[in-house]
Order: C-alpha cells, then structure tokens, then sequence
C-alpha cells in the first residue's frame, strides 16, 4: 500500500510557473498563480511557482513537464537560464505563455520563434472584442464558442506571427477601437524541435483568473503544450 502511494505521488506531473518582472508588472500576477494552482489541483498536475531565475538550471528544470510564462516582462534570464531553458523545451518540454510573455526577452533570438510575436504597442484596454475560433479541433479550444466575446487588453504586434506559427484564435477588428486594421491573431501554437508552445494574448485583468471560459481555454493550451492526460 505504501509503494503504491509513493508511486502514485512520484507519477504526478509538475509545471513551473514562472511570473519574474523587470518591466511592466500585472496586478493580476497573484490571481494567474492562484488559478494556476486551482488548475493543478482540479486537474492532477502540481504547480511551483517562482519568480526566482535561478531556478533555470538544466539539472532542476527535468522535474517538470512544463514552463508557464505568467505575465513575465523584460529581460528575466542570464545566458545560461536561457540556454537551460532552450535545452528544456526541445528536448521535449512544453512551454505555455500568458499575455505579456511576448513583452518578455526582446534580444533573445531563440524566444522569439518560440513566442511566435513581441508586443508593440495597445489600445485603451478593456474594450470587448469579438475572437473568432480558427481552429476548433485543437484541445485549447474544446466547449468555445466558435464566436467569443470577451473583454481584454488587446496588444498589437510588431510583426503579424501568422506565417510561422498555428493561429487558434484571431480577433475581429471591426468590434473595437484600434488603428489600423489587420488581421490580429490572438492565440497560436507552434513547435520547437520535440518540445511544444502555446501562446494566449489574453489575461491582462484579474478578473480572467475566475472566467470559466477563459480557464478552460488556458487549461487546454497547458494539457497540450506540456503533453498532459
């Protein structure tokens, strides 16, 4: 009975969540961990969460299924994290980012294939924008509306990402206030060697963390990514 708990507790899958500033810092950060944490519990993942850089390592990072970007901004990793990092996600690791992980490592040629887009610029935030689902097979998208409306802070893009990754959910431009328009993907995935992305722009508010939609889009986007039953 005994072998049988620790095994059981040994299989358990871990995600580091990691949420390190050195920009623009989200009041929403403690509300992403906690639902997070919500998921992890609901759902038979643990989660550790850090804003510790430290953590990167190639040693400590083969403990976990998976890396969350919870709203990073700036420059968050020395040269070796990064290359840590790297060696992670292509070696099968998943890798998962929430909003303003595209305003995170700008000079990191590496992190920009796997991000897919770097943020430029944002209208007057809140506006509810009408999402359109581009690909409703994909396990990020299982029970949304093909149609979505919902309320976000809408970034722009220094270059559109539609050429180099898979778009999952673009954003009809028409329904909002922003100049000029174009087409605006706002959910995509892509592959880096064995390992996968999932990127999601939104997430901006606290009050995405207690969305039931939104948390099943972001729960879908973490199973996938980081290879999850």
């Amino acid at each position: 009975m005994l072998l049988a708990a620790l095994l059981t507790t040994a299989a358990v899958p871990k995600l580091l969540v990691f949420s390190k500033t050195t920009g623009f810092r989200h009041d929403s950060i403690p509300n992403a961990v906690a639902a997070l944490r919500n998921l992890g519990t609901a759902n038979k993942f643990e989660i550790d969460a850090t804003e510790d850089s430290s953590v990167f390592t190639k040693e400590n990072l083969k403990q976990y299924k998976g890396i969350i970007f919870a709203m990073t901004t700036g420059d968050v990793l020395n040269n070796d994290q990064q290359n840590a990092m790297q060696q992670f996600v292509e070696s099968g690791g998943g890798w998962v980012g929430i909003h303003s992980a595209s305003d995170t490592e700008y000079d990191w040629p590496w992190y920009a294939e796997l991000v897919g887009a770097y943020f430029k610029s944002h209208p007057p935030g809140g506006q509810t924008v009408k999402l359109t689902v581009e690909d409703p097979q994909h396990p990020s998208m299982k029970g949304i509306p093909k149609e979505w409306s919902r309320a976000d802070e809408w970034y722009n893009w220094r270059e559109n990402p539609r050429s180099k990754v898979h778009v999952l959910i673009s954003a009809d431009e028409s329904t909002y206030k922003t100049t000029p328009p174009e087409d605006h993907p706002i959910t995509w995935c892509n592959n880096a060697k064995k390992g996968r992305a999932w990127y999601t722009e939104m997430g901006h508010f606290k009050e995405a963390y207690s969305e039931p939609l939104y948390l099943q889009h972001l729960l879908g986007g973490i199973k996938w990514a980081c290879k999850l039953k």
